[in-house]
């Protein structure tokens, strides 16, 4: 049986302006058990003002294991998105995010598809995204850390898109991370789709969609912070069973647009992991 942990992603913070040891701060003080922060390359001015949650992997490492450790905090993933599509931005921006995840004790990585060149065709897209996926697998299968593609962008918009993408390289690092409100924007119901890729999925993005977005948004756009989980369109109870019944552990972890969300949606999946434990 499938062992589900609850963690939250540090976007919440996004809209409150809140810095990273704000935002760690309040992770632990709900109740969380997982964090899920970003981390970017070189210098920029809010998060180092305490504007924004990201950190800057020009700065140690051992600085995020501690913030989280000090807490009583774990980490399930790095947010390290970058677009597999331009890999003179993305191959090295992954290497070092696998290193600093290996570092600072996460165990994956979080990327996807992203935006794409403007003037590539298809196949041309495939053929960069697997150097860039190739490239970072080499450093991620060293360090025994997963590289997590969350359905986000057009290339994993689609059960059919996302399996294409994910039989480019032939790597154990290679993951998946899906994203509930992503999936359900792309069209999709996301449902039907863990039920059938449960046991490639190691990490979960619990993103819910407000009735009035789903009704605005769907099929329009990709990917959007979500409501508190338990107030959109998502059946929660059918996917805390589904993550049950894995044979393998697995981070629910909440993306939401608040703090208040952030609250809400720890109490509402907590009875519901209670509910189906093992």
């Amino acid at each position: 049986m499938g062992n589900i942990k609850l963690g939250l992603n540090l976007e919440f913070a996004r809209f409150e302006n809140g810095s990273f040891d704000w935002a760690m701060d309040q992770a632990a003080a709900i109740g969380y058990e997982y964090v899920e922060p970003m981390v970017h390359w070189g210098r920029e001015l809010l998060s180092a003002a305490g504007y924004f949650h990201s950190l800057s992997m020009l700065d140690d490492p051992l600085r995020l294991k501690h913030a989280a450790e000090s807490r009583g905090l774990n980490i399930s993933s790095l947010s390290s998105h970058a677009p597999l599509a331009k890999p003179e931005v993305s191959v090295e921006y992954l290497r070092q995010s696998i290193r600093y995840a290996a570092e600072c004790g996460a165990p994956m990585i979080m990327i996807d598809d992203g935006p794409l060149p403007s003037w590539t065709t298809e196949e041309e897209n495939y053929t960069l995204m697997r150097y860039t996926l190739q490239e970072a697998a080499k450093v991620a299968e060293l360090r025994g850390i997963a590289i997590a593609i969350e359905t986000h962008g057009e290339y994993t918009a689609t059960p059919e898109r996302l399996d294409r993408l994910m039989g480019l390289i032939d790597s154990p690092a290679l993951t998946i991370n899906l994203d509930t409100g992503n999936s359900y924007l792309s069209g999709n119901d996301p449902h039907q789709w863990l039920e059938d890729i449960v046991d490639r999925v190691t990490h979960l993005h619990a993103k819910d969609i407000s009735p009035e977005d789903a009704a605005h948004y769907r099929g329009k756009v990709r990917g959007m912070l979500g409501c508190a989980c338990g107030e959109g369109v998502i059946d929660w109870d059918r996917i805390v069973s589904l993550l049950a019944q894995a044979d393998h552990h697995v981070v629910l972890s909440v993306e939401c647009a608040s703090l208040e969300a952030a609250t809400k949606s720890f109490t509402h999946l907590s009875e519901l992991i209670s509910k189906h434990a093992p």
